[in-house]
């Protein structure tokens, strides 16, 4: 039975630190030879942290033969109490039950992201009927019946359109970041949201076999085979006790003293061995909440610090998820750039599609003006538009629609588009009066310190990989700018998740860095999962091990450096606290030290742990704080 099931509510960890400070008190009152009970105050701090010590110990051997630290601990204070040494056994139970509450604040807070995916799944359907349409549960939808879903509805199960075209934000399968246009015969999923008009499909997949409730069952898996940390005192503790005994029954038997063989148990104690890690973690934490993390998980940091890739999601990660025009190019000499600009920002000026918003809003910010309102605007969902500004017809949109109305295009504006195609962007073909007059070029932004951050990490020692749902073009366009060498694209959640897979079993440590409701697989799947909270989704932040409160993936070199630093100074406390146990066991064996004595010295040897911990808080290594 774990401590931590004790103390993750807030109220097992309030109680636990109001134990700690009366305990502290007493024990205060006892050294200084002061009672206002006829009992030492000692006994104060061995009841209320001495007790729930030996119950777990009891139970813990009890149950499974699941030796510990506390079991020593428990020896311990049995001994001192039995030959009247109430303060040793008090200041010892003290000690421990304040490393475990460090150990306990560092550990995971209960994390939802798997009940916020089941509230994704769609409650109601609506389903066509001989007598019109009816709403009904999602979960009474069968396979091959008809479905219509309208503008800003989620998709209630997997299917294939039959009527009607319309744009649909599928981010939380694909993590793309740009809408996809869909028409009759292309597949929708659930839980992707229909971005204008109306279509009608046909169910395919329902119930448990759904994308949504298959994406649920991956982030189960992936979570599950999470290995977690085992504490050092925990993982030496068989032979720690084996040691302490055989070294106080011996003692006992040369000397005759039981005395020496208590001081012995006494001195053995983990004390400085509990506090090495917890208060060198806790320290890391609050490094890290500085620089903008927030460390959600007790043993990320230690995790961290043996990672030897760092897998990137691209969209929200990479670059900030937002479409604006990267190019605008005119195909006639009669008309300049500008004015291509113009006429575009005119005709997508009343559009819903996101890339449409995306051109008026891009025009606005060069400062050239407001679009000048066109007449006669007709939405094309899945195709484009068409208005009249300026007594000119103008059409704005895709290859296909240049097709239905006519419209050629020539050999150099194929050569053009494919030349933005090849780098990832989406091309918006804009034609006057029924000829090709220019082209808009849109691609996702990418963050101003991508390229830095690439390179440190790099530097770091650990090897950048890109691991994407977008087109192979736009990733391959995006590793080529940030100099990263290993890429892959289209991934679904289950792509990226068994990648990681492949490569854990290959004995590679994976690091995640991702945003979106399709990365949380892959987030609970890694070594260490690490959530973009700014623009993440809720349910990438809850599955992540840490967060990146305030996107500045610039910081993110520091927090793996913090890492290893934070393990150099485990190790330090470990050594010393090691070191101080044979030297006190020595003096003990010899008579130098008497339980009490020995209750201090173990004292002092924690506050020197904690100390150096403490140095940890304000480390920055060789870079200069961001910002």
């Amino acid at each position: 039975m774990e401590r931590l099931e004790g103390l993750l509510a807030w109220g097992g960890v309030r109680k636990e630190a109001l134990f700690l400070i009366l305990s502290a008190v007493a024990l205060g009152f006892s050294i200084a030879g002061v009672s206002l009970f006829p009992f030492d105050m000692a006994w104060i701090a061995i009841v209320l942290c001495g007790i729930p010590i030996i119950l777990e110990a009891v139970i813990g051997l009890v149950t499974s033969f699941d030796i510990k630290a506390d079991v020593l601990v428990s020896l311990a204070l049995i001994a001192s109490v039995v030959i009247g040494e109430d303060f040793a056994a008090g200041e010892v139970a003290f000690i421990m039950q304040l490393g475990a509450l460090l150990e306990d604040l560092t550990v995971a807070r209960a994390r939802a992201g798997i009940e916020k995916l089941v509230r994704l799944t769609p409650r109601t359907a609506r389903r066509l009927t001989a007598d019109g349409e009816e709403v009904v549960p999602a979960e009474q939808i069968r396979v091959g019946e008809l479905l219509r879903v309208l503008a800003g509805e989620s998709v209630p199960v997997d299917g294939i359109i039959r009527a009607g075209q319309t744009s649909i934000d599928q981010s939380v399968m694909t993590g793309e970041s740009l809408p996809v246009d869909k028409g009759a015969g292309d597949e929708v999923f659930s839980g992707t949201v229909n971005q204008f008009g109306s279509f009608d499909m046909e169910a395919t997949r329902v119930g448990e076999d759904s994308a949504i409730q298959q994406m649920i069952r991956l982030v189960q898996s992936a979570d599950a085979g999470k290995a977690k940390i085992v504490g050092l005192a925990d993982r030496w503790a068989t032979w720690v006790v084996a040691v302490a005994v055989v070294a106080a029954l011996l003692t006992w038997l040369v000397t005759g003293e039981i005395i020496r063989a208590v001081t012995i148990l006494v001195v053995f104690c983990p004390c400085a061995l509990v506090l090495a890690t917890p208060t060198a973690i806790m320290a890391a934490i609050g490094n890290a909440t500085g620089w903008g993390f927030l460390v959600r998980e007790g043993d990320a940091l230690e995790r961290l610090a043996g990672v030897s890739d760092v897998a990137f999601d691209k969209t929200g990660t990479l670059t900030l998820g937002t479409p604006r025009v990267v190019e605008v190019r005119s195909l006639l000499p009669e008309y300049g750039r500008e004015q291509i600009y113009a006429w575009a920002a005119s005709a997508e000026l009343r559009s819903e599609h996101p890339l449409g918003k995306a051109v008026v809003r891009c025009y606005r910010a060069s400062g050239v003006g407001e679009p000048t309102p066109a007449e006669e605007f007709q939405m094309l969902p899945g195709r484009g538009v068409q208005a009249l500004s300026e007594d000119k017809v103008l059409i704005a949109g895709n290859k296909a629609l240049l097709a239905e109305c006519g419209v050629p295009v020539t050999e150099k504006a194929q050569r053009v588009a494919e030349e933005y195609l090849e780098t990832g962007c989406t091309v918006i073909y804009l034609a006057v009066d029924g000829t090709l007059a220019g082209l808009l070029s849109l691609a996702d932004t990418l963050r101003t310190d991508a390229g830095d951050t690439i390179r440190e990490v790099r530097e770091a020692g650990v090897e950048p990989v890109l691991l994407t749902g977008d087109h192979a073009n736009a990733a391959r366009h995006i590793a080529g700018i940030l100099g990263i060498r290993a890429v892959h694209s289209d991934c679904l959640p289950e792509d990226k998740l068994n990648w990681i897979g492949e490569e854990q079993s290959r004995g590679r440590q994976v690091c995640m860095v991702g945003d979106g409701i399709n990365d949380a697989p892959a987030l609970r799947k890694a070594h260490v999962g690490i959530a973009m909270g700014g623009v993440g989704s809720d349910i990438a932040v809850d599955a992540a091990d840490i967060v990146l409160v305030n996107d500045d993936i610039r910081t993110l070199p520091h927090l793996l450096n913090l890492s290893r630093r934070m393990m150099t100074t485990i190790r330090r406390n470990l050594a010393f606290s090691m070191s101080l146990n044979f030297l006190a066991i020595l003096l003990a064996m010899t008579g130098v030290l008497n339980p009490v004595v020995g209750a201090l010295v173990h004292n002092a040897g924690s506050v020197l742990v904690i100390v150096n911990s403490a140095l940890l808080l304000r480390w920055r290594g060789e870079q200069q704080k961001h910002g």
